[in-house]
């Protein structure tokens, strides 16, 4: 085995485009691109594993059959059930098969991983429905965020570990000069992979937020264990058995990469984190138990966690591009993003418009009207809205209305033409005072949003820093015409180890981050300790370690 020119070429292109920070894609966006009758397909795809046991794993000899998916959109439930194991069976296997894996050269180890990705883009499509169907969102976006831009996170996590593996050469001879003679040594470097690592998935993106770590193990030279959430697990599985498809193609051990799953009523989770053969755990959910993952001993941990992310509104250029941008960011996937914004900080006095004044009433109208506009628009509702996840989220909408602040916009259903029974709803926002912070300092996730009435654009810039340092900040929002100010967001942000995304309008969003360009959390504050993908993100999966002879 050796790494073929068309995969090289891949590698190379996506490692330029991770130092040039440009706007690269190795898997087109649109589904089209993937041919003409492939969503069709797909759709059969997904049909047919429906009722059924899914038998593409290469994992054999399972203790039982387990599955609770069940549709947002249809209510109904899947009735797919996956081959389950026994810890001990999971893990044992996992050490031996990466016995060998970490012996693979690390040019081998990129073809099957290339290779791996190939084969999972022609199966974009049943992923989009897997993924439409377990994690409510809608078609077009499950599809982008479960297929290419996986992928693409993927790809650049693959590319980044395969460029910091080759940092240093494998062997040289070290010739001193000592005077009359010489000492001479032969040196060998060589990145010994840390050990077995365990993938923790989420309900909301069980691909795009499990591949990046997936991959940065693999690639590295360990073997991995996905742990998806008992409520979203075909999207998963169908990248997981891909996976193990390309390395038995290569005449490899399928099991480097396993698929461990539980049921909601019997988790195996902190077993599995807790197990002393598992060295390293990447985690995407929420803050508890993350931080629980966190303080565990003689573990290498990646996490991503919740966050509290805000949007302050300073000054517009036009006001009318900017409350439809935010409205679409509020409400795609009905929030169900880590992205997401939730703490508007608007100033009393108002916000300064390229003419006039815009006062703190005209801007909350604005908003309010752009955001309601979307659930009033049938044929952008569905569509933006997806559907929720899970019943919690709904539970947690109705509890905010009892909250001691002023709804502006009530929650309301929304109707879907092709699925009359979507678990779907419209945002509710809230209204609250800067002396409210025991309402908004909190993750309130799903379509819930909060606007805070602050002295000045001073008052709300100290505020939203003060929410990133306590509960961590994946992203914020600022709108400001004034270059000195907007610098000063820029650095007080910088403190708190949050990135700003200044006055964003069109196509696109705060919600968005690009792979090969964009860091995705930084792993400075509390909404995470890992970044997608800096080098720490590779490097600490592995040791480099040197040895020496004469």
């Amino acid at each position: 085995m050796a790494l073929s020119a068309q995969y090289k070429d891949i590698l190379d292109k996506a490692i330029q485009a991770i130092h040039a920070r440009t706007f690269f894609a190795q898997y087109p966006e649109h589904p089209k691109a993937y041919g003409e009758d492939a969503a069709t397909q797909g759709l059969e795809k997904y049909n047919s594993y429906l009722q059924h046991q899914f038998t593409e794993l290469l994992q054999e000899n399972p203790s039982s059959w387990i599955g609770e998916e069940e549709s947002p959109f249809t209510g109904e439930k899947l009735g797919i059930k996956y081959p389950a194991f026994d810890i001990e069976n999971i893990v044992i296997r996992a050490g031996r098969a990466m016995s060998s894996w970490r012996n693979v050269s690390i040019d081998d180890r990129a073809e099957v991983l290339v290779d791996s990705l190939e084969r999972i883009s022609k199966r974009f499509n049943e992923i989009a429905y897997a993924t439409m169907h377990t994690t409510g969102q809608a078609f077009m976006m499950s599809f982008q965020a479960s297929g290419p831009h996986a992928n693409d996170r993927a790809l650049e996590a693959l590319a980044m570990g395969y460029e910091e593996l080759n940092r240093f050469p494998s062997s040289v001879i070290w010739d001193k000069p000592m005077g009359k003679f010489n000492v001479v040594l032969q040196k060998q470097f060589k990145a010994v992979p840390k050990g077995v690592a365990l993938i923790i998935g989420c309900s909301t993106f069980p691909i795009w937020n499990s591949v990046p770590g997936m991959y940065a193990s693999l690639m590295t030279g360990n073997s991995i264990i996905v742990k998806p959430h008992p409520k979203a697990v075909l999207p998963i599985a169908i990248v997981v058995a891909e996976i193990q498809q390309a390395l038995k193609a290569k005449g490899l051990d399928p099991l480097i990469c396993q698929l461990a799953v539980d049921a909601s009523d019997k988790l195996i989770t902190k077993e599995l984190c807790e197990h002393d053969v598992v060295k390293m755990i990447d985690y995407t959910g929420g803050s508890t138990f993350g931080d629980y993952v966190e303080g565990l001993k003689n573990k290498t941990v990646f996490t991503e966690k919740a966050g509290v992310n805000s949007v302050i509104i300073d000054s517009v250029e036009d006001l009318a591009p900017v409350v439809q941008n935010l409205a679409f960011a509020v409400s795609l996937y009905s929030g169900q993003m880590c992205t997401a914004p939730q703490n508007f900080f608007i100033p009393a006095s108002g916000v300064k418009g390229k003419d006039t004044t815009h006062s703190y009433e005209e801007v909350v109208a604005a908003l309010k009207d752009a955001i309601g506009g979307i659930a009033n628009n049938p044929k952008m509702a569905a569509g933006t809205y997806g559907a929720i996840q899970n019943e919690l989220t709904l539970k947690r909408v109705n509890s905010v209305k009892k909250l001691d602040a002023a709804i502006l916009l009530d929650s309301q259903k929304v109707e879907h033409m092709e699925f009359p029974n979507a678990r779907s709803i419209s945002p509710i926002i809230l209204e609250l005072e800067a002396k409210d912070f025991g309402i908004y300092e909190n993750e309130l996730f799903g379509p819930i949003i909060l606007f805070i009435k602050t002295k000045d654009t001073e008052e709300s810039l100290r505020l939203a820093k003060e929410m990133s340092q306590k509960h961590g900040a994946i992203t914020c929002a600022a709108y400001c015409t004034d270059e000195s100010i907007a610098q000063k967001i820029n650095d007080e942000m910088e403190l708190a180890f949050t990135p700003v995304s200044l006055n964003l309008t069109g196509m696109i969003w705060v919600n968005q981050h690009a792979a090969f360009s964009d860091f995705h959390v930084t792993g400075g504050n509390p909404a995470g300790n890992a970044s997608f993908t800096n080098p720490e993100y590779i490097n600490k999966r592995f040791v480099w370690v040197g040895h020496r002879k004469v």
